[in-house]
């Protein structure tokens, strides 16, 4: 409530792991007159220490947590059901070349997690950064894809140094249903995490940015993310005046 917003985002996976209780996370919500706009899930084993650390360890790829992130995945449908959400995202995991086995195991597990809460009526959506914008629309063209969407966070092209977010969210906006406001800039060490800046401060074109998702079919929630910093409330308050000004809708 500091921040001036009335909506959120909400993490999971401690409500399903039983870390948080669900009937107080309600009534915490209630109380503040908060809402939620959508579920957040994270896989099993994740490590971000580096760009080669989350290539190995992240999403649905490694083979040995399937199992787990299958159950996790069950338990969370189950909380976002409860809450009564229809859209609920996650990072997929970099994205293998195209005709490998290893491709057609990343689509089928994809689809098995959209199957999991598409049985609750409930949208799944990948989050952008870990592939360049070609080769996630490669993969949600192909015909077990078609229901999931795209949480698009310009700021991790950057991060993951996979190219301009600008052109992305061009090639990308058919299959938008939300996105991250988040800002980055790239990094001095190829190879390496670039850094998150406060909106504003770093690489991503608002202005562009804003009018794409201006012109989008259907409007869409704009989830400000500061996962950095030491002022993260002033930061985000940054950003919510940057968003108003620009005509968008922020969470």
């Amino acid at each position: 409530m500091k921040c001036g917003l009335c909506t959120t985002q909400l993490a999971l996976d401690p409500i399903a792991s039983g870390t948080w209780d669900l009937d107080s996370v309600i009534l915490a919500f209630e109380q503040s007159q908060l809402s939620i706009c959508s579920g957040m899930i994270t896989t099993v084993g994740e490590d971000y220490s580096s760009l080669n650390s989350i290539r190995a360890t992240g999403g649905v790829r490694p083979d040995q947590h399937w199992d787990e992130n299958q159950s996790r995945a069950r338990a969370a449908a189950m909380v976002a059901h409860q809450l009564g959400l229809q859209l609920v995202t996650l990072h997929a995991g970099f994205v293998p070349s195209p005709g490998t086995t290893e491709y057609q195991t990343m689509i089928d597990r994809i689809k098995a997690i959209a199957d999991i809460f598409g049985n609750y009526s409930i949208n799944l959506a990948l989050e952008t950064g870990q592939e360049r914008a070609e080769s996630l629309l490669e993969l949600l063209d192909e015909p077990n894809m078609s229901t999931v969407g795209i949480n698009f966070d310009p700021a991790n092209m950057i991060l993951y140094g996979m190219g301009d977010p600008a052109r992305a969210i061009e090639l990308l906006q058919e299959r938008i249903v939300q996105v991250h406001i988040k800002d980055s800039n790239t990094t001095d060490t190829p190879g390496n995490w670039g850094a998150e800046v406060p909106v504003g401060h770093g690489e991503v074109d608002w202005t562009h940015f804003f009018r794409t998702i201006r012109a989008l079919p259907q409007p869409i929630n704009a989830v400000i993310e500061r996962e950095a910093g030491d002022e993260r409330i002033k930061d985000v308050i940054e950003a919510r005046t940057i968003a108003c000004k620009n005509g968008c809708p922020h969470e």
